[in-house]
């Protein structure tokens, strides 16, 4: 026996290994009629595919005129294959029956010695009557039409065993075949790889063209070097890091669309050789440096040999990637940190808006009298804020107190766009902002904040922000129109955003021509994302036009100069000048021809002010009121005093002015004496 080479069984590349027999059929001249002469010719084997080491072919002489009689048995379906004597010395161990349109296997009578059968391109349907055949190590049945694995469990010496291009369905019936040595089941049905663990010998395994959808269950396999599975529907592999000896591995034209579907290749130690052509995968810009960094060992991918230049691209490229994955492993931990802050400043706005309710509505139960009336200082109206009075329910303030700190608010900038989320972003105000980041930002967006705590900023977001031109609220309780009059205190507003959640404002029809009358002199391009036309601004002056007009009249001179400041001298003195016009001559000429430079003084006259400025003002208020009682009081009672004693002195008069005249005339009765009394008096002083 020659230790030889046999071809790898991928594709058709078995369809060839007929080991040099090929079986003829010839009319004999033999006059038996159940009696039919073949002529086997004898070639020269021919094996197109990759080599595989096998230490059990032999190389045979080309021989010819052997002849093989196949006669009916007395079972008639099926034939019996007689050698002659001659043949059997001659052709002892191997046997070729290809191309015979056999639709079942004849029994070979007294071949039990055969060690090679070929019954290739035949309709046979069921493997049998080969179980005499115990020294059989080659079988080959590749294309007929085999439905099940069967028949081949007396068969313990068969090292290659060829069913490709058959009807299989399932891989079965294997279990005494430990020492097979090449498996081929490509052009089956079969849609699982199982029943193989105990081939522990087994070297090549062909499944391509078959129904797989995923590759596993490879197990105890611990021999196999190359395992073809082209043309499936493979969409993951496992378990293939746990064969220690495989080297190649063809998963071509299948269904494998990511590197993590396959990540277990990067397990493995000894693959060399990998295929993943006519993958989606292989149409990715980074699928040859994603494998080549994952599989540094590869030799060979897509049967080309991998050269250093390209390790090293690899490596170049991997760096870049991993560079790419922390940044956006960053990203999506900030991205999740801040959907979870927002979401706890949600939480936390939740909490106070119900304790605050719960204050509110505590007071009024708690109130005996009505609510009373806005506040009105002098023709300034004042909004009016329930004190913070009343119980609160404990379980809420025990709730909001359990809240961390830390987290409870949230500054982004993104773009143009600086995000304030919660009371505390406002502090962001107070850095020190760069000229660049802040010169960018144009959009301000405010959300789970208090508006009266937003007016207190708005100085701040003038200096530090001056390009600032669009405006946005969401969940800050906007709930009143004059609230809309702080904002004429910035630079400019180009847009302004109100979003309906969280402020009531939005639900009074006026409210966007209240906007575009107070705040005329920005021009407003559009509000809640609407362009504002001419039609808008002249339905604004015709609807609130008289209000500032009434509001700059009523108030006292000096209050007005309190409120308009120095800088607004000039536009308060020609505000005088036209008090005596009629509201709507005045508003015309002043909005034409008359308009003043920046905000209309009338307009300014119409201010906000905050709960918390309007609770140090009832506070300064109390503090006069007290002290102006006090003072009023030592008044009355020093003015009493001074009158109880003008009274009691009315009535001792009479009787100290005739003592007072006694005394004196008595005191100068001796002249000389009262002389010498007054000279000694002077030098006493002296």
């Amino acid at each position: 026996m020659i230790p030889g080479k046999y071809r790898s069984v991928s594709g058709r590349a078995a369809n060839n290994v007929n080991c040099g027999l090929h079986l003829v059929i010839q009319p004999s001249s033999l006059p038996e009629k159940n009696k039919v002469e073949f002529k086997l010719n004898r070639d020269t084997p021919s094996f197109p595919g990759r080599l595989l080491q096998h230490d059990l072919e032999r190389n045979y002489s080309s021989r010819q005129g052997d002849h093989i009689n196949l006669v009916n048995s007395s079972m008639p379906s099926f034939p019996i294959l007689q050698h002659s004597s001659e043949e059997k010395s001659l052709y002892s161990d191997r046997l070729t029956l290809e191309r015979q349109k056999l639709t079942v296997c004849p029994i070979i009578d007294g071949e039990e010695h055969l060690r090679l059968l070929n019954f290739q391109h035949n309709f046979i349907t069921r493997i049998q009557n080969i179980s005499n055949l115990q020294r059989l190590i080659f079988l080959d049945l590749y294309d007929n039409q085999i439905e099940e694995i069967s028949g081949l469990s007396t068969l313990r010496s068969l090292r290659v065993l060829l069913l490709g291009k058959n009807r299989i369905k399932k891989i079965s019936n294997l279990e005494n075949l430990i020492n097979l040595d090449v498996l081929d089941l490509h052009g089956n049905q079969i849609t699982k790889i199982e029943n193989v663990n105990h081939l522990c010998d087994l070297r090549v395994l062909n499944l391509a063209r078959n129904l797989l959808s995923h590759v596993d269950n490879l197990t105890g396999l611990d021999s196999l070097t190359e395992l073809n599975l082209r043309h499936n529907q493979i969409a993951f592999v496992r378990d293939v890091d746990h064969l220690p000896s495989l080297q190649r591995l063809f998963l071509s034209f299948n269904n494998i669309s990511s590197f993590d579907s396959v990540s277990c290749l990067a397990d493995s130690t000894s693959l060399s050789d990998i295929t993943f052509d006519g993958n989606p995968i292989a149409q990715e810009s980074w699928y040859k440096h994603t494998v080549l960094q994952n599989m540094t060992q590869l030799r060979q991918l897509d049967m080309r040999r991998i050269t250093e230049e390209e390790r090293r691209m690899a490596s170049v490229v991997a760096k870049k990637e991993e560079e790419k994955k922390r940044e956006s492993q960053k990203q999506s931990l900030l991205k999740e940190k801040k959907r979870l802050t927002i979401n706890n400043v949600a939480r936390h706005w939740d909490l106070q808006q119900r304790v605050a309710n719960n204050a509110t509505n505590q007071d009024r139960k708690d109130s005996a009298s009505p609510p009373q009336d806005p506040c009105q200082t002098e023709g300034s109206t004042i909004s009016p804020f329930p004190e913070d009075t009343g119980a609160v329910d404990s379980g809420l303030t025990s709730a909001l107190q359990s809240l961390s700190v830390i987290d409870t608010h949230l500054v982004e900038v993104d773009g143009d766009t600086l995000s304030l989320y919660g009371s505390g972003a406002l502090e962001s105000l107070d850095r020190n902002w760069s000229v660049q980041t802040a010169g960018m930002i144009t959009t301000v967006s405010f959300t789970f904040i208090e508006f009266d705590e937003i007016v207190q900023v708005l100085p701040k977001l003038k200096i530090k922000l001056p390009n600032s031109l669009h405006l946005k609220f969401k969940e800050t309780n906007l709930a009143m129109l004059q609230q809309f009059n702080a904002l004429a205190q910035l630079r400019r507003i180009d847009q302004l955003t109100v979003d309906p959640q969280g402020n009531p404002v939005v639900n009074f029809t006026l409210w966007k021509y209240y906007v575009l009358f107070r705040l005329s002199h920005f021009s407003m391009q559009k509000i809640n994302g609407t362009e504002v036309t001419q039609n808008d601004m002249i339905m604004a002056e015709r609807l609130f036009g008289i209000l500032a007009h009434v509001a700059s009249s009523e108030l006292p001179q000096y209050h007005l100069i309190s409120i308009l400041g120095d800088a607004r001298k000039k536009q308060f003195r020609y505000l005088l000048e036209t008090k005596g016009k009629k509201p709507g001559i005045v508003n015309e000429e002043n909005n034409d021809s008359k308009r003043l430079v920046g905000e209309n003084t009338n307009r300014a006259t119409l201010n906000y002010t905050t709960r918390e400025f309007y609770n140090e003002k009832l506070e300064d208020i109390k503090e006069k009121k007290k002290f102006c009682k006090m003072y009023i009081e030592d008044l009355v009672k020093e003015a009493t005093e001074i009158n109880m004693k003008n009274e009691a002195l009315q009535k001792l008069w009479p009787q100290m002015f005739i003592e007072l005249v006694r005394d004196a005339v008595i005191e100068t009765r001796n002249k000389n004496s009262y002389m010498k009394l007054c000279l000694q008096q002077i030098t006493d002083q002296k």
